[in-house]
């Protein structure tokens, strides 16, 4: 069994510099010398035992969890479950809004290295970019090295653990319920183009609607209310004869429904909209959105249930399925 003297050889670096890296230690290291540690840990398969038993110590009761903005509606629903499961095992929960800044991930998955949490949760969609995705699981490599667990909600390229929403089959959902009711003339308020969970989303829409959509008819944009009411607004100008609008989140939907309304576009007689995820605020809008219904809360109650167990053989993946909620936002395309 590699010994920390070992990887320190093979690194070409002193013992103290490679326990700095492998233990998550506040003194900074320089980057090269960082990857040559965490590239020989990796080639040794070094696992420093000691650290693997502070998972059962009282100072190993606090769980990392990183979000992109709790205040969002989608991540509190995800964190509420995430918290309920981390109480019942009286553990203590750390949230970290990166607002979906990459380098702010990395930098948290730095912090909560160096304060030996038992584990830690990614909750939020992966990124497109294979560079970005790299160091953040170089990152995790070297934090599970030292008997971390990690967890991720969401399609990642990373290892670890991993509960999965249903985002393609969602889309599925809303694309062929959209293809009986006659439209064919369809715009998509879709999130950011850099994140998975619009790749997914937007990809089993289309497949659902049977057939590619005209680029014209996607608008990205970020997945708040603003971002929705900017992308219908630029739907409106530029594509004639629009029949129905599908917004990747709620809360985009709501801003699709108040550009509409302000532009005297009546819902569902004209045009169409439906939403993503059910956020509570989905049923209470006039008229109640229709949309699809993912378990957040489960979700993150199933992250946190796995990043607490005892780790398996290899990497657990679970998807949690989607549903179709109908209420009255929804009805067949006008002749």
């Amino acid at each position: 069994m590699a010994t920390l003297a070992d990887v320190a050889r093979r690194a070409g670096v002193s013992p103290a510099t490679a326990s700095r890296v492998i233990n998550g230690s506040s003194k900074p290291v320089a980057d090269d010398l960082r990857e040559r540690v965490l590239k020989a840990v990796a080639e040794l398969r070094y696992v420093p035992n000691a650290h693997a038993q502070l998972l059962a110590r009282p100072q190993r009761s606090v769980v990392g969890v990183v979000v992109h903005d709790v205040s969002d509606p989608y991540f509190a629903e995800v964190t509420r479950g995430l918290q309920r499961v981390a109480t019942e095992r009286g553990r203590l929960v750390i949230i970290c809004n990166s607002y979906r800044d990459p380098v702010r991930e990395l930098e948290y998955v730095d912090l909560l290295r160096a304060q030996q949490v038992a584990a830690i949760v990614l909750a939020g969609s992966g990124y497109q970019d294979d560079g970005v995705n790299a160091l953040i699981d170089e990152r995790l490599a070297a934090y599970a090295a030292t008997g971390g667990r990690v967890a991720v909600i969401g399609r990642h390229r990373h290892r670890g653990d991993a509960v999965l929403p249903a985002n393609a089959a969602g889309g599925r959902l809303l694309g062929a319920e959209l293809r009986r009711l006659g439209h064919r003339v369809v715009g998509v308020l879709a999130g950011p183009a850099t994140l998975t969970t619009t790749s997914d989303r937007l990809a089993g829409l289309q497949e659902g609607l049977a057939g590619p959509l005209p680029r014209e008819r996607i608008r990205y944009a970020d997945f708040t209310r603003e971002g929705g009411a900017r992308a219908t607004a630029e739907l409106l100008d530029d594509v004639p004869g629009l029949t129905a609008v599908v917004a990747l989140n709620d809360s985009m939907a709501v801003g699709a429904l108040a550009v509409l309304h302000e532009r005297g576009v009546r819902v569902p007689a004209e045009v169409s909209v439906v939403g993503f995820d059910d956020m509570p605020i989905a049923a209470d809008v006039t008229p109640a959105l229709t949309t699809v219904r993912l378990p957040l809360a489960e979700l993150g109650a199933r992250a946190m249930t796995l990043a607490l167990d005892p780790a398996a053989d290899r990497d657990r993946v679970e998807t949690l399925p989607a549903e179709l909620v109908r209420r009255d936002s929804l009805a067949p395309a006008r002749a």
